[in-house]
């Protein structure tokens, strides 16, 4: 049902047992006070910030997801990103359809002997390590609730965010959204690092603060962004503010975009389907 939106949810939720929602609907409590026959929620891929998780708990509402499913095909899009990025390929064949041959402006950056920081060692982050392996590159991994997660993976390292400031020259996020990681880039951090640096955001956009981002290319902290994803998704809403922003953000060279599809390859959209039934099946269906 595509015409579906948050208003039709809210005046209808009353009916549902069970409801399986992608980005665009929200699931707070004012909208699950009025689901009083309500069993479970089904979110295809791994993300849960749209969903009141305490009230689901206390309320019996089971929560669904296929967090494995689209893993793969985030950290290849991150992997393609970053190549693209420091090879210019998108520049160039924007230029070359132009009528434009550029060689020596276009001269890219090699990977090899890079070091790659991950914040965030869960599906994608960890996925993410794999494609960079045999890419002759230093792999730092930081995440504040594990240990021990790299034993298996010689060629990650198991850090922290001092030494990722001290040592990456590449910066992949892949951390789910929530009040402690909202605005995890921002100004102190970027302030932090010590050499300019290269940062991946294929999570979700408001892990980045968008001016703080745009204010570190200015001064030459960061040599530039691969974003899938932006604080606002919804360019049609943009205030006079928010447009004057990513105008700014947009217009530079040093930025690559892709609109919220790392994770929506066509093997991914299968497998979330099918992930989230079985996970439906073993947390509800008896």
């Amino acid at each position: 049902m595509p015409d579906v939106n948050q208003a039709y949810v809210d005046q209808h939720i009353h009916d549902y047992e069970g409801i399986i929602v992608r980005s665009k609907i929200t699931l707070y409590e004012d909208t699950l006070q009025k689901a009083h026959k309500l069993k479970f929620i089904g979110r295809p891929g791994s993300g849960l910030d749209l969903i009141d998780l305490n009230y689901c708990r206390e309320n019996g509402v089971a929560v669904c997801r296929s967090a494995t499913s689209n893993s793969n095909a985030v950290a290849e899009h991150a992997l393609g990103m970053l190549l693209a990025w420091m090879n210019h390929i998108v520049r160039a064949n924007n230029e070359i359809k132009n009528m434009v041959w550029r060689r020596e402006e276009n001269r890219g950056f090699e990977i090899m002997g890079k070091t790659v920081g991950i914040i965030g060692f869960g599906n994608t982050g960890s996925r993410f390590a794999k494609k960079l392996q045999g890419l002759d590159v230093e792999i730092l991994a930081y995440d504040k609730y594990k240990v021990g997660y790299a034993n298996e993976l010689p060629y990650v390292q198991e850090s922290n965010l001092e030494e990722i400031c001290k040592k990456a020259d590449i910066l992949s996020f892949h951390l789910p959204l929530n009040e402690e990681t909202k605005y995890y880039l921002n100004t102190d951090l970027i302030t932090a690092f010590e050499k300019p640096i290269l940062v991946i955001n294929t999570s979700r956009g408001p892990i980045i603060n968008t001016q703080a981002l745009i204010n570190g290319l200015d001064r030459g902290q960061l040599r530039g962004a691969c974003l899938d994803v932006l604080e606002n998704e919804s360019p049609l809403e943009y205030g006079d503010i928010e447009s004057d922003m990513y105008t700014n953000l947009f217009s530079r060279d040093n930025v690559l975009l892709t609109p919220h599809i790392a994770g929506w390859s066509e093997k991914s959209k299968i497998q979330m389907e099918s992930f989230l039934l079985d996970e439906i099946k073993q947390k509800v269906i008896v």
